[in-house]
């Protein structure tokens, strides 16, 4: 596996990137095409992609950061298999190691059904120990789907 850093992504990456999202998002959050992805991704501004390519170039797994309501946030995805293996944690590192803070909205359950049948699985456990906090009192809902916002910010130097 290899980890690319990108500002554009090509068709085939993009293709990729969706066929992950709806694998591992719940399924009230799917993406119908391309043509989908590009109003999300143009809806952001000053992106950044950092891309796990397996054996085939494949993208299988994905973080983004990008300014959204003048704040640095970012989305990631990782394919099932990968999973455990630490690279969600060495994605988030590369981020961390190029901003500041990084802003993020996650599912706070487990009840939501992937298009697989399978309960989509709360990432928050793995936010908090890669030293994210979660925000008190902000929320958000979407396609009846509760998500909670988590928020990582570079250690203050006490120089």
């Amino acid at each position: 596996m290899n980890i690319i850093q990108s500002e554009h992504l090509t068709e085939k990456q993009k293709k990729n990137i969706i066929e992950l999202w709806n694998e591992e998002y719940p399924e009230a959050l799917s993406l119908s095409d391309v043509n989908a992805f590009d109003i999300y991704l143009e809806g952001l501004s000053d992106k950044h992609h950092l891309l796990v390519i397996n054996e085939k170039t494949d993208v299988v797994g994905w973080l983004i950061d990008f300014i959204r309501d003048n704040e640095r946030c970012f989305a990631m995805l990782l394919h099932t298999s990968l999973q455990g293996k630490g690279y969600g944690t060495k994605l988030l590192n590369l981020a961390k190691q190029t901003n500041s803070e990084l802003n993020g909205w996650v599912i706070d359950n487990d009840e939501q059904q992937k298009q697989n049948g399978q309960n989509y699985k709360s990432p928050t456990g793995f936010y908090k120990k890669n030293d994210f906090e979660i925000v008190p009192g902000i929320q958000s809902k979407k396609n009846d789907i509760n998500g909670i916002k988590v928020r990582w910010q570079k250690p203050k130097n006490n120089e």
